[in-house]
């Protein structure tokens, strides 16, 4: 009587299993992958591991001996420190158009003055005057002067950023001797620049004095020729010596009257009117005016708005009094402009320099680049994880190999792959 054996259950099957259908990492179907398993596939595979490794470090080595060389010069600059200025202190003595020191002086607060300084270097101006001081463009190669002034932007670097508020600029060029040669250049462009703007609060000050100082010594010029010509017309040579004390005075408050003017129109722009040193000009520009009207003047009509005794000047000789009138009028305002103008240049002066160097840049003595220490490790490391990668992708291959479903799979991909390729090339 033939007995049938019961089927195998699913555990017996796994038993029975060959041992062929290991994996080629050396670990059962099923079973979790451990690091030692792996250290063993590559240690097995420790050629492939060691040429892929070595030919990547020799490429990294001829790539980095083939790189063009390159050095970089480094100045350090020390912009200036903003501070209190002795116009502050001195435009009271003076009297007059402090309120415009007060006004030119305000509005420069941002938050890193620095970066005001970062702007000049990297402006257009100066770019473009190394570019073309030293021939950039021939040797960048560049055809236009915009490409030009973008390569050397490419080779430069500002830096007002730091922690020590000083600015460092480096600048990168294929010579040692060169890049430091245009590092101290660049700092020179910058201050052809500086010197035809105001940037500082006495340098505006000194500016907006100079400008109406030009303004009134053309028209004291004016007023004295217009006196030259009075004197030969009407042949009038000097006017009675209390007239003529009339005429100073006048002049004299008039000139106060418009720069007491000026004063508070530029005070009025940041302080309120209940400001106590707004009032106090308000109330002295009243008394100026109060004491003008007393002689018979006024300060805004051109005419004859200064009434002198009729018996102390002729008929014949009031035009001359005019124009004598206008000449001290102008001489007053420009008096007043001249001061002020000394004082701005003090502080300007006392400021120093508007860039200090503190590092001027020096032939570097080793190249910025390339870093060929650094190009050879990192191009190793790469090669050996690629090593060991392709360690491991081999080993896969050669399981999945030994493995006849796998295996099975694997000519069905290549017959699909190689069957895609034939018709596209039929189609074609």
């Amino acid at each position: 009587m033939t007995t049938h054996s019961p089927l195998p259950t699913a555990n017996e099957r796994v038993d029975a299993e060959p041992a062929g259908k290991a994996s080629a990492l050396g670990v059962a179907d099923g079973d979790e992958i451990s690091l030692l398993d792996l250290l063993i596939v590559i240690a097995e595979r420790k050629r492939m591991v060691l040429r892929t490794t070595a030919v990547f470090a020799v490429v990294a080595i001829v790539i980095s001996l083939l790189l063009p060389v390159r050095y970089t010069a480094t100045v350090t600059l020390l912009p200036p420190q903003e501070g209190s200025s002795m116009g502050a202190a001195l435009a009271s003595s003076l009297g007059n158009l402090g309120g415009m020191a007060a006004l030119a002086s305000g509005g420069l607060g941002i938050k890193n003055p620095n970066d005001r300084y970062v702007a000049m270097l990297q402006s257009r101006t100066v770019e473009d005057a190394m570019v073309k001081k030293y021939g950039l463009m021939q040797e960048y190669h560049a055809r236009l002067l915009s490409d030009g002034r973008k390569t050397f932007e490419n080779h430069t670097a500002v830096d007002g950023s730091s922690k020590d508020g000083l600015i460092h600029l480096s600048v990168e060029d294929h010579d040692a001797q060169r890049a430091a040669e245009l590092a101290n250049g660049y700092v020179e462009q910058f201050r052809d620049l500086s010197q035809h703007l105001a940037i500082t609060e006495a340098s505006q000050r000194r500016l907006f004095f100079q400008q109406e100082l030009e303004q009134a010594k053309n028209n004291l010029a004016n007023a004295e020729e217009a006196l030259a010509q009075t004197e030969q017309k009407t042949g009038v040579i000097q006017p009675d010596s209390q007239a003529r004390a009339l005429i100073e005075s006048a002049a004299s408050l008039r000139a106060q009257i418009t720069a007491r003017e000026v004063q508070i129109q530029g005070m009025q722009t940041y302080a309120t009117g209940e400001n106590s040193e707004l009032i106090q000009a308000q109330q002295e520009l009243a008394g100026l005016r109060a004491q003008l009207a007393k002689l018979g003047g006024s300060e805004d009509t051109n005419g004859s708005e200064f009434m002198i005794p009729k018996g102390l000047v002729p008929k014949a000789g009031m035009e001359y009094v005019r124009a004598l009138r206008d000449v001290k009028y102008y001489e007053t305002i420009f008096d007043i402009l001249a001061r002020q103008f000394e004082v701005a240049k003090l502080d300007e002066a006392k400021e120093g320099a508007l860039i200090q160097v503190i590092d001027p840049a020096v032939v570097p003595d080793r190249r910025s680049f390339p870093k060929r220490s650094l190009i050879v490790i990192g191009a190793t490391v790469v090669g050996f994880i690629l090593g060991v990668f392709f360690a491991l992708m081999q080993a896969g291959v050669q399981r999945l190999k030994r493995d006849p479903d796998e295996s099975e799979k694997l000519r069905s991909l290549r017959q699909a792959l190689s069957g895609r390729s034939k018709s596209a090339t039929q189609s074609s």
